[in-house]
């Protein structure tokens, strides 16, 4: 391992997973088992509410230091960080990762392409993992709205 314009460069294969991860469920359990599969080394990027906000136009339920710490206690992450950027090349130039781990609901979007032409200028690549349909956190969010009502 050596550092290269302040990034780590190793021959590890070090994954990178960006999400939310409020209410965490089945859902990213799976996601984080399965990425752990496709690297050496598993970063798990958990976003800041500021930035969960304006993505998604809703505040997380779970505060970021609480999914912070969840996502830190499952035994497939390496280490979590918070994503507090917008862009995720900025995350990729304070890491270093070598492949970015998304939901397939991505692919063939316009911003899972965006993702891909931004990485590919890099020598990152993009793994996609099947995306849990049956639970979502928007799906969890929705129930408990309907019973706090």
């Amino acid at each position: 391992m050596h550092v290269r314009s302040g990034v780590l460069v190793t021959d590890k294969r070090v994954g990178y997973a960006p999400g939310i991860f409020d209410l965490f469920h089945i859902g990213h359990l799976n996601v984080l088992r399965n990425a752990k599969d496709l690297c050496d080394y598993l970063i798990v990027g958990v976003v800041s509410d500021e930035i969960a906000s304006r993505v998604k136009g809703l505040t997380p339920v779970v505060p970021i230091d609480e999914r912070l710490e969840i996502v830190r206690g499952i035994r497939y992450v390496d280490e979590a960080v918070v994503e507090d950027v917008p862009h995720k090349l900025e995350m990729w130039e304070r890491l270093g990762f070598n492949v970015i781990i998304k939901g397939d609901d991505w692919k063939g979007t316009d911003k899972g392409d965006k993702l891909e032409s931004d990485f590919a200028e890099v020598g990152v690549e993009v793994a996609y993992l099947p995306y849990t349909k049956r639970t979502s956190s928007t799906m969890l969010r929705r129930i408990l709205e309907r019973s706090l009502d």
